[in-house]
């Protein structure tokens, strides 16, 4: 999960300077032949104002002083300059089995359910920079040396262009979606029957269903089989290697039959060249509660925590247990960004167990905090098995690992 903030106004404290009069050199020199205001004496003797002498000690100082103050304004006007970077850094956490201001993380109408102990914390990252609002050449400096953040550049994370609108959008999106997936993969792996569905959502460029599939089609069925996952859909173009595939749509309420020839992707595999959504018909509601938390990273909690809240028991046994992970509707466990930073703010939550997909062990070794075990997870079935069995008080260490852990 990431949590979105605009870069911190830099409050640059300058120390005030102070300068003091310099002592007058106490030596006088009159002119001779000249009075105070300057006029000959008529008494013939020698009369005169005091006439300091400006010393070439003030001069040298004046100038540093003016080299100094200069100096600073110049490194203060680079150090706020804006740099193409992106900070992450440690988000707090929220425990799914919790509250977030007053109301339920998870709240389900329509199916018992059962309190919950313990911790199924999501984690989340601080995002400064992009489209969030500029950061410094300073705060990237700063965030270079502190081994709790890391800073990437921001096409890395963003295209080009991106505004903070689109960002938002999309973040929020990707939240919706890991909240459906997440609950279809809690009843998958409960064994309560569900609908599901495929929906074309779009045709990816030079696509091999151009003038075939239309946005809104629903699939039904290819090659004759019902479509009731995507899997589906893959295995029956792997199988073909490239032949014409009869595909069923429903379009406006009718059924449509095309005849689609799938495209190598680049890498072997045939595809339709269709992007496709989900439609879940789920037989009971639930709602997530979460504000100002955007992206797809909290669907392998989300789905814990619904499990815990529909089951009689309680799953984690009052452990205090953390992760992070995106969730496909078929259970699997997918990779997220800024896994170090969430193992950072998971342990500075209190967890002492955290779960990690099995797919960034490698950025995992030698940035676990002491008093965090990492597990590394691939499904929702392993996840759940490693929280039932941290909390029913087993021994964890057996537990799959990401090397070097």
């Amino acid at each position: 999960m990431t949590t979105t903030r605009g870069g911190h106004p830099s409050e640059d404290h300058a120390p005030e300077l102070f300068t003091r009069g310099l002592p007058a050199e106490t030596g006088e020199t009159r002119v001779p032949g000249t009075s105070a205001d300057g006029e000959g004496a008529d008494d013939g003797t020698t009369g005169g104002a005091l006439a300091p002498e400006r010393a070439p000690r003030d001069r040298k100082v004046s100038a540093m002083l003016l080299a100094g103050l200069s100096a600073l304004g110049l490194g203060i006007a680079v150090g706020t300059l804006p740099v193409p970077y992106v900070v992450e850094s440690p988000g707090p956490t929220y425990n799914t089995l919790g509250e977030s201001q007053g109301s339920p993380v998870i709240s389900i109408s329509g199916r018992e359910t059962y309190p919950a102990k313990g911790n199924l914390d999501l984690t989340t990252v601080y995002v400064d920079g992009g489209p969030n609002g500029p950061v410094s050449i300073l705060d990237a400096f700063s965030a270079w040396v502190d081994p709790s953040k890391a800073v990437h550049p921001v096409e890395l994370l963003y295209p080009t262009g991106t505004t903070r609108e689109e960002a938002e959008e999309q973040s929020s999106v990707a939240m919706t979606t890991s909240q459906e997936n997440a609950v279809a993969s809690a009843l998958k792996e409960l064994d309560i029957p569900f609908g599901q569905r495929l929906q074309a959502a779009g045709l990816s460029e030079n696509s091999a269903s151009d003038g075939k599939i239309q946005p809104g089609d629903i699939l039904e069925t290819i090659n004759g089989k019902d479509i009731t996952s995507l899997a589906v859909v893959q295995e029956e173009l792997a199988a073909g290697n490239g032949a014409p595939v009869s595909v069923v749509v429903e379009r406006d309420g009718q059924s449509v039959t095309e005849t689609i020839t799938p495209k190598d992707n680049g890498e072997g595999r045939f595809i339709l060249g269709v992007m496709l959504k989900y439609l879940f018909t789920f037989p009971f509601d639930v709602e997530i509660s979460l504000e100002k938390v955007g992206g797809p990273s909290a669907g392998l909690m989300f789905s814990l925590g619904i499990i815990d809240t529909v089951t009689p028991g309680d799953l984690t046994g009052g452990k205090h247990i953390a992760g992070t992970g995106t969730i496909s509707p078929d259970g699997l466990v997918g990779p997220i960004g800024g896994i170090q930073q969430k193992l950072q703010g998971a342990r500075a939550g209190g967890a002492t167990l955290f779960l990690a997909p099995a797919a960034n062990c490698g950025e995992v070794a030698g940035h676990i905090p002491v008093g965090l075990q990492v597990v590394r997870v691939e499904t929702l079935a392993e996840a759940r098995d490693a929280v039932e069995r941290a909390g029913n008080g087993q021994d964890t260490s057996g537990l799959p690992a990401c090397p070097g852990n």
